[in-house]
């Protein structure tokens, strides 16, 4: 049996298409996170590792006990990754706030507006298409698998006039991707760019929509190892790239 051991919930990492990944954990680490938030959408939810972190997040919030019970609910086309997902969530210690679903994105209808959606959507749209029909659903932008318009044209419709849309997605769709988004009404409010080391070009890029329009959106960078500035760490770990995994990975 294949689990992955974060430091306070287990994710069983076998069924899943979309196994236990850098990018995921670094979207559910990364992703801003507001007391007043009550429902919540992981779109593409794979083992539940995304919305299980939020769900911790969440649930250490200082005004989490004085608030109406959260809903965060992970959907996936896939079903033993939904089936996956629904077992990870009802061994979780945030059972009560957790719910996935079966499901595509076009399939899905929200009872109440949303708080927030996350995603880690699959982004490969131009290359070549992997073997495995599950693997291809995970991860490009063909057939009944989703793209990113149409998870901003989903996001348009259900998001709250104070929603945020939270994505990650390789760097070159940076420009394209937020020149839709505010094509649609959804403008970029923060973006965090991901690089492995100081000398490797930026590959991923987390970006936070909402309607509000900024003068200026937020802008970061993020090393994920730098050997020699952290030689005491042999994994070579940034002091910024621990300070956000650190609430999650047991290393």
């Amino acid at each position: 049996m294949s689990v992955f051991h974060f430091k306070r919930f287990d994710v069983l990492n076998e069924a899943s298409s979309m196994k236990v990944n850098t990018d995921g954990v670094l979207l559910g680490a990364a992703t801003d996170i507001a007391p007043g938030d009550r429902h919540i959408l992981d779109i593409g939810t794979g083992t539940g590792t995304i919305a299980l972190m939020l769900a911790q997040r969440y649930s250490d919030l200082p005004e989490s006990a004085l608030l109406p019970e959260r809903h965060i609910c992970g959907i996936d086309i896939d079903g033993p990754s939904a089936l996956e997902a629904a077992f990870n969530f009802k061994a979780s210690p945030w059972a009560r706030m957790l719910e996935a679903r079966h499901c595509s994105l076009r399939q899905y209808f929200p009872e109440h507006k949303l708080d927030l959606i996350v995603s880690n959507p699959p982004f490969f749209d131009d290359s070549l298409l992997p073997p495995l029909e599950r693997r291809s659903l995970a991860r490009h932008t063909v057939g009944p698998a989703l793209s990113f318009a149409t998870l901003v044209d989903f996001s348009c419709e259900y998001l709250k006039e104070d929603g945020r849309l939270s994505v990650i997605l390789p760097s070159d769709q940076e420009k394209r991707s937020i020149r839709y988004a505010a094509s649609c009404g959804l403008y970029l409010n923060s973006i965090l760019r991901v690089r492995t080391t100081p000398k490797k070009a930026v590959m991923r890029i987390i970006m936070q929509f909402s309607r509000q329009r900024p003068e200026k959106p937020e802008e970061k960078l993020l090393t994920i190892q730098d050997y020699a500035s952290y030689p005491e760490n042999r994994n070579g770990y940034t002091a910024d790239y621990l300070a956000l995994t650190g609430d999650f990975y047991l290393k």
